[in-house]
């Protein structure tokens, strides 16, 4: 496909959106300037990747021509030129999936929370593998992790916890996570070499603003309670913890991480926030293709997405049918492949739903 002339329309916006930027008052709308500021990283990016794909092409060309001739430069040219394919491959992937129709959400921060499933003992400590491998999968691409809520377990686990990731198109990149992952593994108190077949259950919302989501005064019940579990004594003797409940939608949360019951408060306002934002997007997506439902799946909370099998190293995502056999560089928040395959079947899916429409 040429993507000549949107790249073109891309480059013309940059100075437009420069303009922009350099306008008196322009950090006086914090809202506005954040988005605009957003398009701007974006398509820098896109561009950069777009002049590092034409380098590509023509280097590879340049091998191909070499690696006609007989003589050690072009064995060489030769040696370089599956490298080179596969590079343009991913870039040229990257570049479809950055000029797609943008969802404004996919640039937002997001709310991850993780519950420990079936499985007991062994899923709380699965649940607390997940959240540490995002943490790794946060540092590796520069984005920041801030607990919201915990409530961990006697073993060392997690029952949940609640966490904010923050950073460059976030969402974009996390929203395939949510769902039930299975994990298959002989448990540390295992005494017969059993395996043991626990779940986790994640899920990923787009990180709600005041703007998004708003709230009558009678829809909200606010109720202070006894901290519990670990986290010393002032925390469990304090009623520091917060739990609110939309009445509109039944919908309840509690946070009680923090000592100071305040912030507590805005803690959980902002996951109630994003919980409501991602019953909003979820009735959007019930609106698309079954195809595209049936193929990277609802994200809804029910659906099995993954599964950690521990003994044979293997990960194999459901959605997709991918199978790795790297389960370690995984769990060390080594999860790119996994996430560039799923952006691939989507951006399949929503040409062809262009195409069609």
């Amino acid at each position: 496909m040429d993507y000549g002339s949107l790249i073109e329309k891309k480059k013309a916006r940059v100075p437009e959106i420069e303009e922009i930027m350099a306008e008196d008052g322009f950090f006086n709308d914090p809202k506005r300037s954040a988005e605009i500021s957003r398009e701007y990283n974006r398509t820098k990016k896109l561009l950069e990747e777009w002049d590092e794909l034409t380098q590509c092409r023509e280097n590879l060309a340049d091998n191909e021509e070499l690696a006609k001739g007989d003589d050690e430069l072009a064995e060489m040219a030769q040696e370089e030129i599956p490298e080179l394919e596969k590079r343009i491959e991913k870039l040229s992937d990257r570049i479809q999936y950055a000029l797609l129709p943008h969802d404004a959400n996919e640039d937002r921060d997001a709310i991850v929370e993780i519950r420990a499933g079936t499985g007991g003992d062994e899923a709380s400590l699965f649940a607390g593998d997940l959240y540490r491998m995002y943490q790794r999968q946060a540092e590796i691409l520069g984005w920041k992790t801030e607990s919201i809520d915990a409530s961990p377990s006697e073993v060392g686990g997690f029952k949940e916890v609640v966490f904010k990731v923050s950073g460059e198109e976030v969402f974009r990149f996390l929203k395939y996570e949510s769902g039930v992952h299975r994990v298959q593994r002989v448990p540390d108190t295992e005494t017969q070499g059993r395996i043991h077949t626990s779940t986790a259950t994640v899920a990923v919302m787009p990180e709600a603003e005041e703007v998004d989501v708003q709230f009558a005064p009678d829809e909200l019940h606010i109720q202070a309670t006894r901290s519990g579990g670990p986290g010393g004594q002032h925390v469990n003797t304090t009623d520091s913890a917060v739990q609110i409940t939309h009445l509109p939608t039944g919908i309840q949360v509690k946070c009680q991480d923090g000592r100071s019951q305040t912030k507590n408060k805005e803690k959980a306002l902002q996951i109630l926030r994003s919980k409501l934002l991602e019953a909003k997007i979820q009735e959007e997506a019930a609106k698309y293709s079954a195809q595209r439902r049936n193929l990277i799946g609802s994200g809804g909370r029910e659906e099995k997405i993954r599964t950690y099998n521990f003994p044979q190293n293997r990960l194999t995502d459901h959605r997709v049918n991918l199978t790795l056999y790297s389960l370690e560089a995984v769990m060390a928040g080594n999860i790119e492949e996994i996430t560039e395959t799923l952006q691939k079947a989507e951006m399949e899916d929503r040409l062809s739903e262009l195409e069609n429409a």
